[in-house]
């Protein structure tokens, strides 16, 4: 999958998981259904990749989540070779990339594998946390990243939406 980051998204401005309200997002060109907060707008990277991109706010620094698919093709995705091309393309940015943690995890059925990384740049530091599912027909990258300071909430907002995610 094609990646970009958008560094200069790190955010400032709250972000809380328990009181966001959620809408639904049910596009029948996406491969999921799923719901994000209400208030945050769509993003359009110049990158090529298909899906769904949200921040918090309209202009940086904003909370960034993007929801990705790469139709598979009928081959089969090593999830440790997506990570370490994720890896690779944050190197190519400049970006320094630290694990802080991962773990195997499943979202609407789909299995996949989520890491935790502290990503150093030119303009600070920021956290983020990439899962990768193995889906039957697509490979699907969700990721969140945001300013070290506010990561805990905005994951917890993460989490919540992932929770939400339905695969059709």
């Amino acid at each position: 999958m094609k990646r970009t980051l958008l560094l200069s998204l790190a955010a400032s401005l709250p972000v809380t998981a328990a009181g966001q309200a959620l809408k639904v997002l049910d596009d029948k060109r996406l491969p999921f259904s799923l719901q994000l907060p209400a208030d945050w707008y769509g993003f359009q990277a110049a990158d090529g990749a298909q899906g769904v991109s949200v921040v918090s706010a309209q202009k940086p620094p904003a909370t960034l989540m993007r929801f990705l698919f790469l139709g598979k093709g009928g081959k089969n995705a090593d999830l440790g070779t997506e990570f370490r091309n994720f890896e690779a393309g944050v190197k190519a940015t400049g970006g320094t990339l630290r694990l802080i943690g991962g773990k195997n995890s499943a979202y609407g059925g789909v299995r996949g594998a989520e890491r935790v990384y502290a990503l150093k740049h030119a303009e600070g530091e920021l956290r983020m946390r990439v899962w990768f599912g193995n889906g039957a027909k697509n490979l699907y990258s969700f990721q969140v990243t945001d300013s070290a300071a506010r990561f805990a909430k905005s994951d917890a907002l993460f989490k919540r939406v992932l929770g939400t995610v339905r695969f059709r």
